[in-house]
């Protein structure tokens, strides 16, 4: 096992890697530059498309070049040649107190996406608000979940769980999941973290079922079996890691994003690669995850 440092780009928010199969690149952004990035490995080259309000989650545009972003203002289309942004929905929430926080996309092409309570003034009292599933042709449709901070979206390799972690109760829950309609059934709590350990963030489910997480303030990922019992953890060089990812020809690499937001000065110069992109070699392989919006 060994930890790369891929990128040191001193990310406010590093989140979001993703694995783009066909292109053999990583996609990932910074929610507070706000931006999303193009990284091919191959040539050490990355792109970058400047956005203009917080990103908090996107996918890939299946049958044109560009993607779909999740703003603070809405959702919108990204075209990657000349960089315009569409809104296709409004914000379902109110923009000063809210904003979109990570993203999947299952098999279909319906892009499920968070929330997070992150106001822009002030510190009102904490307020929940519904994860949404999005497609091109039906837009936000809320669904049966509501939290202060989603995190952690994954489904399973036979898609029969879907993966969904409420971070400020350091919760991560799996719901039953019907890959023909589309439906979240009834949950069961999967992995309880607390104290020091930090909080649940994004997450990753490899080839035998474990469920990768990034412990966002314990500095380090954890890998859960498939029933939700603590099998590894990794100490990596950053305090908070917020998403793992499986990349790579043979998926083998592990991708972590991470952040610098909310450190003090001190605490970044004791640490330097704070809002680096790593890459983790574990010996797992992870499953195909869909990136692409329909």
């Amino acid at each position: 096992m060994r930890i790369e440092v891929v990128l040191n780009e001193g990310a406010a928010i590093g989140e979001s890697p993703t694995w783009a199969s066909a292109e053999q690149v990583l996609y990932w952004i910074d929610v507070k530059k706000p931006a999303l990035y193009r990284y091919d490995p191959v040539t050490g080259r990355q792109r970058t498309w400047s956005v203009r309000s917080d990103i908090g989650a996107f996918a890939l545009l299946a049958e044109s070049t560009g993607a779909v972003v999740a703003l603070r203002e809405g959702v919108f289309r990204l075209d990657f040649a000349d960089e315009t942004l569409v809104r296709l929905a409004p914000p379902p929430f109110d923009p000063t107190l809210f904003r979109f926080n990570e993203g999947a996309c299952d098999r279909a092409g319906r892009f499920w996406v968070g929330v997070m309570f992150d106001p822009l003034d002030g510190k009102p009292p904490a307020q929940p608000a519904s994860l949404h599933r999005f497609t091109l042709g039906g837009g936000l449709v809320p669904q049966p979940d509501a939290a202060e901070l989603h995190n952690g979206m994954a489904f399973n390799q036979e898609d029969t769980f879907f993966y969904l972690a409420h971070s400020r109760t350091g919760e991560v829950f799996a719901y039953t999941f019907d890959a023909r309609s589309g439906q979240i059934g009834p949950r069961k709590l999967f992995a309880k973290v607390t104290g020091s350990d930090g909080i649940p963030d994004g997450a990753a489910v490899d080839t035998e079922g474990g469920y990768w997480c990034a412990l966002h303030g314990g500095g380090r990922l954890r890998r859960y079996t498939a029933t939700g019992d603590i099998d590894r953890e990794i100490s990596l060089p950053v305090s908070q890691p917020t998403m793992c990812a499986f990349g790579g020809e043979a998926l083998a690499d592990l991708y972590v994003t991470s952040a610098s937001d909310g450190l003090s000065a001190e605490q970044r110069r004791r640490e330097p690669l704070a809002g680096a992109l790593l890459r983790v070699r574990c010996g797992a392989r992870g499953i195909p995850r869909p990136c692409e919006v329909r």
